[in-house]
């Protein structure tokens, strides 16, 4: 059932994202805290996550723009070291209280608690007139790149931070898939290099083989959404984003994910 559900998410959500750049570490984080743990989520998320950057900028890479990719992206690089650090003391925290309902038992940890107020969070930033219009120019580049590879680090919601400092820049729009997916691979870096330790947790005989599956259906969405350029809607995306953001949210603040 794993292979079904997450390799699904993977492939529709790189199609439907390639462009808007962000959605598919939002989206793909809570398919897998179905089956694991939430620590575990994002770290398997952030591996799918940086092979599908990495894909991107082989494909668009040269028309990222250097300077802002300096000016946002060593930022974000420092906050996601804090971010994930962060992430591995929630993680640590015992639940905060636990709950029978239709003779289960659910528990409410500070880590889904956290997880769960940041989804809601970005469902309401890509929805609300107040914080839909809310971009930033390049004079806010640095603030950005704090704000963006902190979340990033932290739950792996770094892309609709940085699409709202980036989209209204100037830049073409190849620039800007390119200049995201190349800032977005450093940070992946940088959050993979701390959460070796919840690695070193997991079975990986056991999930390598549905981890390379979730890559793999995520390359080729990729490459698909390359192709769908301007077939894509972002109403569309958004629309789909907002709707799992919130229906994730519940289940993890609740406790039932």
């Amino acid at each position: 059932m794993e292979y079904i559900v997450i390799c699904s998410v993977a492939f529709i959500v790189s199609i439907l994202t390639f462009f808007s750049g962000f959605g598919i570490g939002t989206l793909l984080m809570p398919a897998f805290a179905i089956f694991f743990p939430v620590s575990v989520a994002v770290a398997l998320t952030a591996v799918v996550h940086f092979f599908n950057n990495i894909l991107k900028v082989g494909l668009l890479g040269r028309q990222a723009d250097k300077g802002m990719v300096l000016r946002f992206g060593i930022p974000a690089v420092i906050a996601a070291f804090l971010g994930a650090q962060l992430l591995l003391m929630l993680a640590q925290l015992t639940p905060l209280f636990s709950y029978n309902l239709f003779g289960h038992e659910f528990s409410v940890t500070p880590i889904n608690l956290v997880i769960a107020g940041i989804l809601a969070f970005f469902a309401f930033f890509e929805t609300l007139p107040v914080l839909k219009g809310f971009s930033f120019g390049r004079k806010h580049l640095i603030i950005g790149g704090i704000l963006s590879g902190f979340f990033g680090g932290l739950s792996g919601h770094q892309g609709a931070f940085r699409s709202a400092f980036l989209v209204k820049t100037g830049i073409a729009k190849e620039s800007y898939v390119a200049t995201g997916a190349v800032v977005s691979a450093f940070v992946d870096i940088t959050r993979l290099l701390v959460y070796r330790n919840i690695f070193v947790n997991i079975n990986m005989r056991e999930n390598g083989l549905l981890l390379f599956v979730v890559i793999i259906s995520a390359l080729m969405g990729v490459i698909i959404g390359k192709r769908l350029l301007h077939k894509v809607t972002m109403s569309t995306v958004q629309f789909i984003v907002t709707g799992m953001l919130l229906f994730i949210a519940l289940g993890l603040g609740t406790g039932i994910i």
